[in-house]
């Protein structure tokens, strides 16, 4: 899927699993084994937010185009994301405690070093999670569940797990515990890819489900900045993209595409779970569709990317693998 240079030797691989489906579910066209199993991780967050969208949640708190983008996100910690979760865990009258995310050191620097400076631990809302997590309080507040909201069994989990399912067209083979403690559910990568499709092409139907992904997916194409932040690839090709196209990654070089104009949607997966690899993948791919500008100074911190070192010498480049090519 992708390639490192150093020179003229092709110093290493990095092998994985893509697909593109329609929105019924064909695959259009795929890498590797499209019936690969993994974890989405949080690149199915918005799957995630579902519920909080057909159970009646979201329209019941008012929830605004930003607070559905956060409840997608897998953001940096900066203020305009804590800031925004902060407000929202006062509107359902809750605090930082409530939270089962765990606390996390933000990946925005001037947050992190303001943490430092003043001598204070990072919060649960630090955690890149926490506007996935104040979707589930709030979802958990309308469903009048109990606190632990991340235990398998509980109602917003349970909740999720039916939409997974729903979305994917797939019985989950099981569950792992993700970063943010929430199970995540397995399934295949057409599966994954499948998914995105539905939501590609959710603006096309009228039914309270496609409704509610419709609008999942126009909040994060419209925030890009709040999906996951400054210097973030997830933020960078969506702006490069003008807001035509979601994507979302996910740990261990998961990510997908969602494009409505197309009714098309893309998953992927890098086997060894390299972040560059998925990136530069993704980037292609996006190209490939027509949908991403190959020469956009966004993209091209992602295919084809220079490889600099410490001086800041061009010392290589990674590549797309040829087969990538559309």
């Amino acid at each position: 899927m992708a390639e490192i240079w150093r020179g003229s030797l092709l110093e290493s691989l990095h092998l994985g699993h893509a697909v593109i489906c329609d929105a019924s579910g064909q695959i259009v066209r795929s890498w590797g084994d499209p019936e690969a199993v993994i974890y989405p991780r949080s690149s199915a967050k918005m799957i995630q937010a579902l519920p909080l969208m057909t159970s009646g949640a979201a329209a019941k708190y008012g929830l605004t185009s930003e607070q559905l983008a956060l409840s997608c996100a897998s953001h940096n910690g900066a203020h305009i994301h804590t800031d925004r979760v902060n407000a929202w865990l006062g509107q359902l009258g809750l605090a930082d405690s409530d939270f089962r995310c765990g606390p996390q050191e933000p990946a925005d620097i001037p947050a992190r070093n303001e943490l430092i400076k003043t001598d204070q631990s990072p919060c649960q809302v630090h955690n890149n999670c926490s506007g996935k997590h104040a979707g589930f309080l709030t979802l958990n507040q309308h469903l009048g569940g109990g606190a632990d909201y991340v235990e398998i069994d509980h109602p917003v989990q349970q909740a999720c797990l039916s939409a997974f399912e729903e979305v994917t067209g797939l019985e989950s083979p099981g569950y792992g515990i993700d970063g943010c403690s929430a199970p995540n559910f397995a399934t295949t990568v057409h599966g994954l890819a499948r998914a995105m499709g539905w939501f590609a092409s959710a603006h096309t139907r009228s039914d309270r489900a496609s409704e509610g992904a419709a609008q999942l997916v126009a909040a994060m194409a419209k925030h890009p900045e709040l999906v996951a932040g400054e210097t973030r690839a997830c933020t960078n090709l969506m702006r490069a993209m003008g807001g035509r196209v979601a994507i979302k990654t996910g740990a261990e070089a998961v990510f997908v595409a969602i494009l409505p104009e197309q009714q098309l949607g893309v998953a992927l997966k890098i086997t060894d779970g390299a972040t560059r690899a998925s990136e530069c993948a993704i980037a292609a791919i996006l190209v490939g569709l027509g949908v991403l500008e190959a020469d956009h100074l966004e993209t091209r911190k992602y295919l084809n990317a220079p490889l600099l070192n410490r001086r800041n010498i061009d010392c290589g480049a990674i590549r797309p693998a040829a087969e990538l090519a559309f």
